[in-house]
């Protein structure tokens, strides 16, 4: 028998005859044909139909955890706006069926100058906006101090807010009574002779009421300004002491540019609630002396309410949410924070 220089770490076996090498055993099993394995070919589809419902289930679960307050906001907010948005363009009532009459209840607002006064006066509501800005800015800034009792000035600021519109209402209802607390503290001080009418007087009561708003949103706004005053990381401002910036300039160049996505909330936020003003309007003056303090949100109101003229009311409120859109967009477009 001969032996290869190979020797047999070459892995062929040799027949005890010494004839011929059988084949590895490597290359037996190659030929082995995998069909002949139960179940081998058929690993590589369900791993894929597993994978699928994995990735399935994934995707719906967040869904089903929404789907209960989807459900709510699609009966009692997406329905009735769909709903309102198509009477809005109908002759309706609640004796006959809607019947499409296009553009017609638009044609009557534009005819009517009660609206037009009450656009005026949501319009001239935004003037309250940029005030409302600067006094919780401000107040935000004196409050985010650590001073003895200075948590009970923030709860006197806040309190306001928490406080009933009804309330807030009569009370200053009676200040700006003739006889009320206002006129007898100007008269005191001898800035007035005769007693002013802040809320019977047409030139003075829609203002006389956004000061009423101004004073209810400030401890609001202040909240909001407060949380994002305390959110500035404290080595900035260090690092910009040590480098020679004053106060001034490290509140322009830091705590401006920190808080303006929060400035960009607020005044969206306070833009629209300007445009969609009702609560105080309904409890202090309702659209008196002489329509002078309608509003568009209260135009609507007294439309749909009072008259039941629901149509016209829904048109309303349609231009009312058109200008929100619109004025928010300018909010979005003009306020832009400056940090990433």
């Amino acid at each position: 028998m001969t032996v290869s220089a190979a020797g047999p770490s070459q892995g062929a076996n040799y027949s005890p005859s010494g004839g011929s090498a059988v084949a590895p055993a490597a290359s037996v099993g190659a030929q082995i044909d995998s069909a002949a394995i139960p179940g081998m070919s058929e690993r590589p589809a369900r791993a894929s139909g597993s994978g699928t419902r994995i990735k399935w289930r994934r995707t719906l679960r967040p869904w089903f955890f929404l789907a209960p307050a989807l459900a709510l906001l699609g009966v009692f907010t997406f329905w009735p706006v769909l709903w309102g948005g198509y009477l809005a363009f109908t002759e309706y009532n609640f004796l006959t069926p809607p019947r499409w009459v296009g553009l017609a209840n638009f044609e009557d607002l534009l005819q009517d100058p009660v609206f037009f006064i009450s656009m005026k006066n949501s319009l001239l509501y935004l003037l309250i906006v940029p005030a409302i800005q600067l006094g919780a800015i401000v107040l935000a800034v004196l409050v985010n101090n650590s001073l003895p009792g200075i948590k009970i000035f923030r709860a006197a600021f806040y309190t306001p807010v928490v406080t009933s519109v009804s309330v807030v209402g009569i009370m200053w209802g009676w200040m700006y009574n003739e006889q009320g607390l206002i006129n007898a503290v100007l008269r005191s001080l001898r800035m007035i002779d005769d007693p002013v009418g802040w809320l019977s007087d047409d030139r003075l009561a829609i203002f006389s009421v956004m000061v009423v708003t101004l004073w209810r949103g400030l401890g609001w706004y202040m909240v909001l300004y407060l949380a994002a005053l305390q959110a500035i990381p404290k080595d900035l401002e260090e690092a910009a002491a040590l480098d020679g910036a004053n106060r001034w300039q490290r509140f322009w160049r830091i705590t401006i540019p920190m808080i303006m996505p929060t400035i960009l909330l607020c005044t969206v936020l306070s833009t629209l609630s300007a445009i969609k003003v009702l609560e105080e309007i309904l409890i202090m003056t309702k659209g008196g002396p002489v329509s002078s303090t309608y509003t568009g949100l209260y135009y609507a109101y007294d439309q749909g309410i009072r008259a039941f003229n629901f149509p016209r009311a829904l048109a309303a409120s349609l231009v009312v949410s058109a200008f929100c859109i619109a004025l928010a967009w300018v909010n979005f477009r003009f306020i832009r924070p400056r940090h990433r």
